[in-house]
Parts: C-alpha cells; structure tokens; sequence
C-alpha cells in the first residue's frame, strides 16, 4: 500500500494541472464572444468587463495565495477555487444580464483563476524539486493546446452556452482531485496546517535582486505576450500571407512548448536557473529580431523553435526560480502569474509602434527584441548576488 500511495499521487498532480490548465485555457480565449452573443455586450462594454475581471484576478492572486502562506495550507483554498469555478459558469449559464455575468465573473471567476497558482504552491511547500515544477507546467501547457479548439468545437456542436457546462465540469473534476490529493497526504501522514518551509537562503535574498529579477520576468513576459497578439497582423499585413500561415506558425509553438518545458526541465537540474533566464532572454532577442527578415511561410515556422525555448525557459525556469528567491510558495507564484498581466499591459505600447513606423509589424518585433535585451541587463544585475543563483 505504502507503494501504491505515490503512484497514485504522481497520477493525481498532472491531472489536476490539466484540469486547472484547461478551466482557463476553455473560458479566457471565447469569454470575448460569450459576452457578445450571450449578453448582447457592445465592444466598449467587452473592454470594461474584460478590465474589470482582469483586476480581480490580479488582486485575488495576491490575497488568496499570501494567506495560504500563512497557515501552509494550499488544498482547502484550491478546492474553494474549484467551487467558485462552478457557481462562476453556472451563474453565466443561466443569466441574460450583462451586469449579472460580471458579478459573476469578478465574485467568482477571478479568485477561481487562483487555483493553478495555488496547485504550484503546494507542490513547492511538499518540497516538489524543478523537473515536478517544470514538469506540470509542461501539462499546463498541453491544456492551452487542447483548450480552445474543444472549446470551439463545442460551442459549434452545442452552442455558445454550452461551453459554460463544460467548465463547470471541469471544476467538478478539479474538486475531485484536490479532494484526492488531500486524502493523499493525509494518508502519508503530511499535515495540512504545518507552516511551510523557507529556505535561509531566500530570506537572505536582499530586495533589489528581486526586484530586477521581477522587472525582467514582466519584460519578457510583454515580448511573449504582445508576440502572440501580433502575429496575425504580421503575417497578413506586412507579409502579405493568408491568415491560416498564422494560425499554423502559432499552433507549431503551441505544440513544440511542452517538449520544450520538458528540455527546459533537464536543463534546469544541470545550470542555475540565472544563466538559463539569460539564455531564454537571448532567444527572445533572436526570434524577434529575425521574424522581420521571415519572407516565407517556411522561415516563419522553423522560427518557432527559438520562440517555444523562449516561452518555456520564462514561464518554467522563471516560475521555479521566484519559487526559489522568494519566500513563501504561494507569494512565489501568485507574483509569477501576475508578471503575465503586467507585461500584457506594457506590450501596448510597443505594438503602437507599427502606426509610426515605415516597418509596420516589423517594428513591434523589434520593439519586442528591445524589451528582452533590456530584460537581460536586470538578469545580470539580479544574478549578482549569491541567493539569486539557484532553482532549489
């Protein structure tokens, strides 16, 4: 029995991962077209309700995982997320009222987006190494992947309204398998309420290195974000391509970043995760830079290499390395997941770039390329210090 319990367990943790993968990779990309068809929301009113929303998940995935920190308890709050997942979708589901969808959302479906936030938590706080840490971040990955097209193929199938039963049941299997785990511990004999582990090296770490570590991870996550965004334009308008050449350049770095999570996970147990920030940056620079001299849907593609390494060296390496400098696992990754938020913001301005510039789109990539040499200068100047130069 004693054998079976860690089997058990290493099944519970990737399917967990994608099911809280798969609650946001199912809503956030049709939530836009939701409001619309479900609610009759006007352009503007799409872009205060989606703002609104944002800000809820920002403020929640501060609060909530700070005060699982406190008591070492990160299952209890994963299963309230799970809950208010399915209040969240049921509420949509049966409502007509725009006002009433965003109570919803901001009530329900931002604190519930605090759960894959929660579900890293705890597995750093039960001493979860890199390859567990990268390894379902890889499975998250996998269910941004397989998210949307089930989530369209659904809506197309059974209409728009359906999709919201769906997430429900995902946060119905969500619940279950918080549940499972916590039955899990308790029969390994781990406590629940044990107040977490902080390595002395972390608290040692002063807060200046922090701080640029954090202002590099948030640049780099702006390059990535605003990469996405643009690529269509890019391919339509300043390559002259058919829209499908972006939506397949986009899928190939979907499909190529779990095995690159994978690779960046057997790199992370062999260099310091600093030199692996800096060689993550350095593929930002060079996937950016070169997408302006792509001519051709075949250079577009085979571009796609440099930017899956360039995703999953910020959001693995970078996730387990917060995790490492910052003390309280909870605190770690609800500012990671924040660091996505704060760069989707600061990307507006460089994709501004292509109304002042003769290059067009080309410009926001090499804006975009800035941002990561810039990133690089605050590594080297976070790596300084000796608490920085580890994963843990």
């Amino acid at each position: 029995m004693a054998q079976g319990t860690p089997s058990r367990r290493e099944v519970l943790v990737p399917s967990a991962a994608l099911l809280w993968g798969l609650q946001a990779a199912l809503l956030n990309p049709v939530i836009g077209i939701l409001l619309v068809s479900l609610y009759d929301a006007s352009p503007g009113d799409v872009g205060w309700v989606l703002s609104v929303y944002n800000v809820a998940g920002f403020v929640a995935s501060l609060v909530l995982p700070v005060r699982a920190d406190r008591t070492g308890e990160y299952l209890r709050p994963m299963l309230a997320c799970s809950v208010l997942t399915i209040l969240c979708a049921a509420v949509m589901g049966v409502t007509t009222s725009l006002p009433v969808a965003l109570v919803a959302l901001v009530a329900f479906g931002g604190p519930a987006g605090v759960g894959a936030a929660l579900l890293f938590a705890h597995l750093k706080h039960r001493g979860a190494g890199l390859a567990d840490i990268v390894g379902t971040r890889a499975v998250l990955a996998f269910a941004w992947v397989a998210g949307p097209p089930i989530a369209t193929f659904v809506m197309g199938l059974f209409g728009d309204r359906s999709v919201l039963a769906l997430i429900a049941a995902v946060g119905a299997g969500a619940a279950v398998t918080t549940v499972a785990m916590r039955l899990s511990d308790v029969r390994r004999g781990m406590s629940g309420t044990a107040a977490p582990a902080v390595d002395d090296r972390r608290e040692r770490a002063p807060r200046l290195p922090l701080a640029a570590a954090a202002v590099a991870v948030v640049l780099l996550q702006a390059a990535n974000y605003g990469a996405v965004v643009v690529t269509t334009l890019f391919v339509t308008r300043s390559l002259g391509l058919d829209v499908m050449w972006a939506g397949v350049a986009l899928g190939v770095c979907a499909a190529l970043e779990v095995p690159a999570l994978v690779f960046a996970g057997w790199l992370g147990a062999r260099f310091a995760a600093p030199l692996l920030m800096v060689a993550g940056a350095l593929a930002g620079v060079a996937y950016n830079g070169l997408v302006v001299l792509a001519a051709a849907p075949a250079a577009l593609l085979g571009l796609q290499v440099l930017n899956a390494f360039f995703i999953a060296i910020v959001s693995g390496i970078g996730l387990a390395w917060f995790q490492a400098v910052i003390p309280g696992p909870g605190l770690a990754s609800g500012l990671f997941m924040n660091t996505r938020k704060i760069g989707a913001i600061l990307s507006g301005p460089v994709v501004g770039l292509a109304g002042v510039s003769s290059l067009g789109y080309g410009a926001v990539f090499l804006g975009f390329a800035g941002l990561c040499a810039l990133a690089l200068v605050f590594l080297l100047g976070a790596s300084r210090h000796p608490a920085m130069r580890t994963i843990g």
